[in-house]
């Protein structure tokens, strides 16, 4: 059972350490994240994937980041009007996030809160008081050029990416609305990349919260499309390195927890009895 933790508003926080955790995610189907472009390109696809500015997918640190604690905010019961705010409430495209001030609000710790006025989704205004920063850093994530194969790129519309073609049904017509979606394809990897922040010694069960969203994910869907079948991913050959203050402070090495690991391999190394005590400064 993962332990929760124990931070009041009396916490002092000062550098631990850092949890650097680096893997593979691999798409075990097509993955689309949107490039949000206002104008198409003539002959292309009507909803491009985001690319670096070699032309190269890649999976945006704000994505994976943004799913993770959606993911986990559904988890803890927390996507409910009693415990969202605002992020923006401009008519068809209104954002809904958790935040609370409760010093042990987990997601809050993990993810950051900022003081200030929030406007409740359900319920009078609050201001909120409390701040606290992120203890998560989520990067981008660059795609392995060599995952996409000479055998694939002979069968893709583009040299990295493929177009799925989909058609919506109007229901009284029958009128086919048909739309295509670009999509990095099935068999690509990215190079993951999250460093957590060991403020104190409360914030050591946060790494079993950010491994539970990574599971969670697993089953769930990256970018858009995920009930229309994309985004399925999967996460592998993880590597979990500690580094106490010490390492910057004083040039320490760092220690591997782990590597070559999977999830559940990762989420039982994490929960078990002793690991806490791994994580000194």
């Amino acid at each position: 059972m993962r332990r929760m933790s124990h931070h009041t508003a009396h916490t002092e926080l000062k550098l631990i350490g850092k949890l650097l955790l680096e893997g593979e995610l691999h798409c075990e189907t097509g993955l689309h994240i949107g490039a949000g472009k206002g104008s198409l390109e003539i002959g292309g696809a009507d909803n491009p994937v985001v690319k670096d500015a070699f032309g190269r997918p890649y999976i945006p640190g704000s994505s994976l980041r943004g799913k993770l604690r959606s993911l986990l905010e559904q988890s803890a019961g927390l996507a409910v009007p009693s415990e969202l705010v605002y992020l923006s409430r401009r008519r068809g495209q209104e954002v809904r996030i958790h935040q609370s001030d409760r010093p042990d609000d987990e997601v809050c710790l993990l993810f950051g809160r900022s003081p200030g006025r929030l406007d409740k989704v359900a319920g009078e205004p609050v201001e909120g008081a409390a701040a606290s920063p992120a203890r998560l850093t989520v990067y981008d994530a660059p795609l392995e050029a060599d995952s996409i194969t000479s055998q694939m790129r002979e069968n893709l519309d583009d040299e990295l990416t493929e177009v799925k073609s989909e058609n919506a049904i109007d229901r009284i017509t029958s009128q086919a609305n048909p739309r295509t979606l670009e999509r990095v394809p099935a068999g690509a990897r990215f190079r993951v990349r999250l460093l957590l922040d060991v403020l104190c010694e409360e914030d050591k069960p946060l790494l079993a919260l950010l491994v539970q969203g990574l599971r969670l994910l697993e089953d769930d869907a990256l970018g858009g499309g995920g009930s229309r079948g994309s985004g399925r991913v999967r996460f592998a050959n993880l590597r979990l390195v500690w580094r106490k203050h010490a390492y910057y402070a004083a040039g320490a090495a760092e220690e591997e927890l782990t590597s070559g690991a999977g999830m559940a391999a990762l989420q039982t190394l994490v929960l078990s009895e002793g690991f806490p005590a791994r994580l000194s400064g």
